[in-house]
């Protein structure tokens, strides 16, 4: 399948590197559209070996690139990491350059649209960016990996969210291709000791003094 990988000026390029690296290694095409300030924080943040993954990266001024069309047979698109700034312009609509064309044409088509912010505190413009964009069709799934599989490097952790882009984009049919899914585990025993009362802290704070 062929898949539309978009990077902005966000940081956290090693999720856009790691995407396109999984992509690759199940076969399929990249097409990645890096916008000037994407390909600024590329450099910043040595992920040069971004572009070893992708099959191509068009201008993103280029409006006449394949991936400017609904006609365009890709399976999907994932930006990553997204700004805030290019989830407002996506929710708005409008289309100022080849990113934003390109996930506007994913949603228009009924085809799978992924942001991945990395921003944190979110304010209520950015909330209200992302649930109109959530409403529109796409798909917000933070960069927020997990830690219940114990993961050992920073490459494992990122794949933590990797593999939730992967399964969500239709590109892999099983997560444990990347990671370990959650099998369930008896409940710890810490867990089931019953919460002190505030009568029995009370009496432990007066000791204390």
């Amino acid at each position: 399948m062929r898949f539309i990988l978009g990077v902005t000026g966000a940081s956290g390029v090693i999720y856009a590197t790691r995407t396109a690296m999984h992509l690759k290694r199940l076969g399929h095409h990249v097409t990645a559209l890096v916008t000037p300030p994407g390909r600024g924080v590329v450099a910043y943040e040595g992920q040069d070996e971004l572009f070893d993954y992708v099959d191509e990266a068009p201008d993103v001024k280029n409006f006449f690139a394949e991936c400017a069309s609904g006609s365009a047979d890709y399976a999907g698109m994932v930006v990553v990491p997204c700004s805030m700034g290019t989830i407002g312009r996506i929710a708005g609509g409008t289309s100022d350059n080849l990113l934003i064309r390109a996930a506007d044409v994913c949603l228009k088509e009924r085809r799978p649209l992924i942001v991945v912010p990395r921003e944190t505190p979110y304010n209520l413009i950015h909330l209200d960016n992302m649930t109109r964009l959530t409403r529109q069709g796409g798909i917000v799934i933070p960069a927020s990996p997990h830690f219940y599989d114990h993961p050992k490097t920073i490459e494992e952790l990122v794949d933590t969210v990797v593999a939730k882009i992967l399964m969500h984009l239709g590109a892999m049919r099983d997560a444990a291709d990347i990671v370990k899914p959650w099998k369930g585990i008896s409940i710890p025993k810490a867990a089931k000791q019953k919460t002190p009362s505030v009568k029995h802290l009370a009496k432990v704070r007066a000791k204390k003094k």
